[in-house]
């Protein structure tokens, strides 16, 4: 059965395409495009699908007040941010607001396939470049950058290797015999630590200072 997609786009070309590129493999079926986010999430209210592609600039309802709106409504699909727009402050914002992964729309065909599957494996897959991007944005940004990932506990550092892994909270704490909500809390910790708000920050952090290595 084919994974269903959701593709967000002003542009009625670009909507096309993509839906052409997706649908010359079998396990990807475009099932609904929306013009804008007001539109997408009209349709979501009533309609689920695998994963969505998602434009940052839109008419109406734009990508990252999308990805607000459904973290209020706790729609828990996974996004992919596919834009033409290459600002570091839109990609993190947009990756703090949950998104799995973001592609410029000069990206390959194989590289969409690859990310579009981790995504719906739950996974988060961000570019070596994007990773720098964000790397540099968070290093100025941040003023307990340094310090933070110094003082992680084994704990905090075993949890947040899983989460590299594409783990989720409820199989670690599982795994460690202990509950979904103290995985969490471990979680904020290691978040307050970095100086971070997201998991994907996070894992990139740690990869870079060595933390870990996957």
């Amino acid at each position: 059965m084919a994974y269903k997609v959701l593709v967000v786009d002003d542009h009625f070309v670009v909507r096309e395409g993509l839906k052409l590129i997706l649908e010359t493999e079998d396990i990807f079926e475009v099932v609904a495009e929306a013009e804008n986010g007001k539109i997408a999430l009209e349709f979501l209210e009533k309609n689920m699908v695998d994963v969505i592609l998602l434009d940052l600039k839109m008419p109406l309802m734009d990508g990252l007040t999308t990805l607000e709106r459904m973290n209020e409504k706790n729609i828990s699909i996974p996004v992919i941010i596919l834009t033409t727009y290459n600002e570091d402050d839109l990609m993190v914002k947009g990756i703090e607001l949950g998104a799995k992964g973001y592609l410029l729309k000069d990206t390959s065909r194989d590289n969409l396939f690859r990310t579009l599957e981790s995504a719906i494996r739950g996974e988060t897959l961000l570019q070596p470049d994007i990773i720098n991007k964000l790397m540099k944005f968070k290093r100025n940004h941040t003023s307990n950058y340094k310090n933070g990932a110094a003082n992680l506990t084994e704990k905090e550092i075993f949890i947040l290797q899983a989460i590299a892994r594409g783990f989720k909270s409820r199989e670690i704490a599982h795994d460690m015999g202990i509950a979904e909500r103290t995985v969490k809390a471990h979680l904020t910790n290691v978040y307050n630590k970095l100086g971070v708000n997201s998991r994907t920050e996070a894992v990139a952090i740690a990869l870079e200072k060595g933390i870990f290595h996957l």
